[in-house]
């Protein structure tokens, strides 16, 4: 049976991937990652390879995509395919590190709900009927990691090194996907990394934003299926 890593995004955890889990695991042996315990992108790459099988699948989802693409650079030969859904291989902008600062203080402060409130913001979701029970699990994941994962989280990507000429060396089959109406990582920026990835699909998912694995379930686990089975 194949392997399949999937690596969850900034303070999310199995429940990210749910629809997919129930979805693939008849066919292919699916371990969800774990990158809460270390401040560096490089740091969560090294250990997800180390808890991970010999040769395995790799899908990244927003920041875990940053960390799949990092996985990658450390170890290529282990890879087999790579997804990177709704993800960014580019460094933070300044502008984005400032505005960890206060966020990381709030959260020091007790305030985890407030900040993960402001920052989950409805427009990271496309207009769907399932929008608000999305928003609860998103709310409902965060709390349950806590505020020392979010600290670790934050720096992790404050401190994250530029992707681009990694991904432009991949030699493996790659798969990009995003919503239609992510705001957060942009169709655009998706596009980008198809043109630098030679052996590269392209998949938008219509009537999504940043998390099409549960705005667009039975999609995402059709192609997702579809794509590590050819």
């Amino acid at each position: 049976m194949k392997s399949l890593v999937m690596v969850p995004g900034m303070m999310c955890d199995e429940r990210i991937f749910s629809p997919q889990i129930a979805g693939l695991s008849d066919q292919i042996k699916v371990t969800v990652a774990d990158i809460s315990s270390f401040p560096s992108v490089e740091e969560l790459a090294s250990d997800v390879l180390k808890k991970s099988p010999q040769t395995f699948a790799l899908l990244g989802h927003s920041m875990g995509g940053i960390v799949a693409m990092e996985m990658y650079s450390q170890e290529p030969e282990r890879v087999e395919k790579l997804v990177l859904m709704d993800t960014n291989p580019k460094a933070e902008l300044e502008e984005i590190q400032s505005k960890r600062e206060p966020q990381i203080r709030d959260v020091r402060d007790g305030k985890l709900h407030n900040v993960m409130r402001d920052e989950m913001k409805p427009n990271y979701l496309a207009e769907t009927a399932n929008q608000e029970t999305i928003l609860n699990t998103c709310m409902d994941m965060a709390l349950s990691l806590g505020p020392d994962v979010f600290i670790n989280q934050s720096r992790a990507l404050q401190t994250r090194t530029d992707q681009q000429s990694n991904i432009q060396s991949i030699n493996i089959p790659v798969l990009i996907m995003c919503g239609s109406e992510d705001k957060l990582c942009t169709v655009e920026r998706h596009e980008m990394m198809h043109n630098m990835i030679n052996n590269s699909e392209l998949k938008i998912i219509n009537n999504a934003g940043h998390m099409p694995t549960l705005e667009q379930p039975k999609e995402t686990t059709e192609v997702l299926k579809q794509w590590l089975m050819n």
